[in-house]
């Protein structure tokens, strides 16, 4: 069995791909996530991106993008890096997994190499978010592991103009291809999809385990600053018992202070027979994730103000309250400590938050491509 995708008169163009390995029967393995694709000439990874040219295994999507906006910080979400902040969000196409209910299917189910209009370099990106007053630049929309050498470019040139980076990922990737990956970033949201290998293995054709362990290198050995996200979705991973062995494994195994979101699903691409999320299911998912220790549970794609603010874990004092994006209340003082009682709030923090507020503004890179192309000659 193998995941690798032929198409008929399909040309292959890109640029050289890093995490591959020739095969002693001929074939290329792609080694970016545990996938492993095996590919003969001409074929593409089950990503769709990743493809073999000639004897070499190259990115087709380099430069390439689906369009990119500046997003509140909040939105990807992360509530406790930078409050308040712009980010410059972007993606490609295509994605290393499957997941029946994803809300993202028109880029990350993508194979029209048509849709990717905006293109730009990556000293170019860089410069946008600079000139629009970014604090970091997102690299969501489908998963950036996928596209990785263009991402670890951008965050390179982001990170010589002292901007921020943030991945939003499933953190389906080996542990080589990690590494090259995360060490660009300061803040990342994972995307923990549910919490058995039965849910991974039928919603996402993926495996569990390999999450769980890049999850627990990011909080444990990297300085990269880290939340969790988990699509409830009704019947299928929102039960108590599992919700339950989600949040101890969390505070186990990553510690009481990582934040976790419990979000609301939507019908979407091929689970339209589900129903939305109701509101109970996560004030309850928000209940068992307090009982097990962890001081940080959110809700969010619902309007509930108190489960989308934060409190402080010393004296239960909000210390920031949310509205939607916008942040309505601020009570950390230097260091990210409550004004209350002076505990300190787990973060990224500035003695100020942001007031970028809930605003989501596209933009067109090509404005900005051009004129960095102008000042830097090829």
């Amino acid at each position: 069995m193998t995941d690798a995708v032929t198409l008929k008169d399909d040309v292959i163009e890109g640029v050289p791909a890093r995490h591959w390995r020739r095969l002693e029967d001929g074939r290329i393995q792609c080694d970016v996530c545990p996938r492993e694709c095996k590919l003969h000439e001409g074929q593409r990874g089950l990503c769709f991106v990743r493809a073999r040219a000639g004897d070499e295994l190259v990115l087709t999507t380099y430069g390439r993008s689906s369009g990119y906006c500046i997003d509140p910080i909040e939105k990807k979400p992360l509530n406790h890096f930078l409050p308040g902040t712009p980010v410059l969000s972007f993606g490609t196409a295509g994605c290393n997994l499957t997941c029946k209910f994803c809300q993202n299917w028109d880029i990350s189910k993508s194979r029209e190499m048509d849709r990717l209009m905006d293109h730009a370099p990556p000293g170019a990106i860089a410069e946008a978010a600079e000139r629009t007053g970014c604090r970091s630049v997102a690299y969501t929309y489908n998963d950036p592991v996928i596209f990785l050498e263009y991402a670890t470019d951008v965050a390179d040139a982001c990170r010589a103009r002292g901007i921020k980076n943030v991945a939003v990922s499933a953190a389906y990737v080996k542990e080589a291809a990690r590494e090259d990956f995360f060490s660009r970033m300061d803040a990342a949201n994972i995307d923990l999809k549910g919490f058995t290998e039965d849910f991974y293995h039928k919603l996402c054709s993926g495996r569990l385990q390999p999450v769980l362990e890049t999850i627990e290198w990011l909080v444990k050995e990297t300085d990269c600053w880290t939340e969790l996200t988990t699509l409830l979705i009704p019947g299928e991973n929102d039960s108590e018992e599992e919700l339950e062995r989600l949040c101890q494994w969390v505070a186990e195994q990553c510690g009481p202070d990582v934040p976790i979101h419990f979000t609301a699903f939507h019908p979407d691409y091929r689970m339209k027979d589900k129903t939305n999320t109701p509101p109970e299911t996560l004030m309850r998912a928000h209940r068992i994730a307090k009982a097990a220790g962890l001081h940080y549970p959110y809700t969010g794609n619902i309007h509930h103000e108190a489960t989308g603010s934060t409190y402080c874990p010393g004296c239960a004092a909000p210390v920031i309250g949310r509205d939607w994006y916008e942040i309505t209340r601020w009570s950390l003082g230097q260091g990210g400590h409550c004004t209350a009682c002076g505990s300190a709030v787990a973060g990224v923090f500035e003695d100020k938050p942001g007031a970028w507020g809930r605003k989501r503004r596209p933009i067109r890179l090509a404005d900005f491509a051009d004129q960095w192309e102008r000042t830097h000659p090829a």
